[in-house]
């Protein structure tokens, strides 16, 4: 059997088994049920907390682990918004980029079966707009980012060039995503959901996505949809 074959579905095994151990666990009550410990923890060993953080941020990326969202989450409450936005931001670009690498020279035939009937729009869309595609479906996701990553590393665009459109792309959402996880932080009791901080904070992971839409319709000079009376 070819040796990449054989490291392909060992990587795929991996992915499953961290999936099934470790997937039920990356839960938004969990994560504050072990806010208060970690954040002692960090106070005591922030260098050693953030090396962590951000190591594993880049495999729950690279592996496609569900609970990527409620990890941004916990990493503004623990660390707040600027340093988490360091860390996330860099290490989702660049596991980002390891699960882009690994579709590339790696998955390639596994992705191609697996996710083929959506590999056409993907190409479609690189071939009208190159890399400015990439930046949109960053911004206006159509594909989840796990996707987005693997079917990407079939197409022509070079490693360095999808890292840089990633890391730009995927700021502006990680930054409302970690505004939202720094306000959630400060929630004590039931009525601390309905205070307008934490309202405002939530309601702009909502509004987000029409607002990039408008904005990319916008640079491209596409006519906005008129509204209806």
């Amino acid at each position: 059997m070819n040796k990449k074959v054989i490291i392909g579905l060992g990587l795929v095994a991996l992915i499953a088994l961290l999936i099934t151990q470790f997937g039920d666990q990356l839960t938004l009550e969990n994560a504050k049920a072990q806010q208060a410990a970690l954040s002692s923890f960090i106070e005591q060993n922030f260098a050693l907390a953030a090396i962590t953080y951000f190591a594993a941020y880049v495999a729950i990326t690279a592996f496609s682990i569900p609970g990527a969202a409620v990890v941004t989450l916990l990493g503004a409450a623990l660390f707040g918004f600027w340093t988490s936005l360091l860390l996330v931001s860099f290490a989702s670009t660049l596991g980002a980029t390891l699960a882009f690498l690994s579709s590339r020279f790696l998955l390639r035939d596994w992705v191609q079966g697996k996710f083929g009937d959506k590999l056409n729009a993907i190409n479609q869309g690189v071939a009208k707009d190159g890399a400015f595609y990439l930046f949109s479906l960053r911004l206006i996701p159509v594909f989840p980012f796990f996707l987005i990553n693997l079917l990407m590393g079939l197409t022509p665009i070079s490693t360095a060039r999808f890292y840089l459109v990633s890391q730009i792309g995927m700021l502006p959402g990680t930054a409302v995503y970690l505004n939202a996880g720094t306000q959630l932080a400060q929630i004590d009791s039931l009525s601390g959901i309905v205070s307008p901080s934490v309202l405002i904070s939530f309601a702009l992971l909502g509004v987000f996505p029409i607002v990039a839409k408008w904005a990319m319709k916008k640079f491209r000079g596409e006519p906005q949809s008129p509204s209806k009376a």
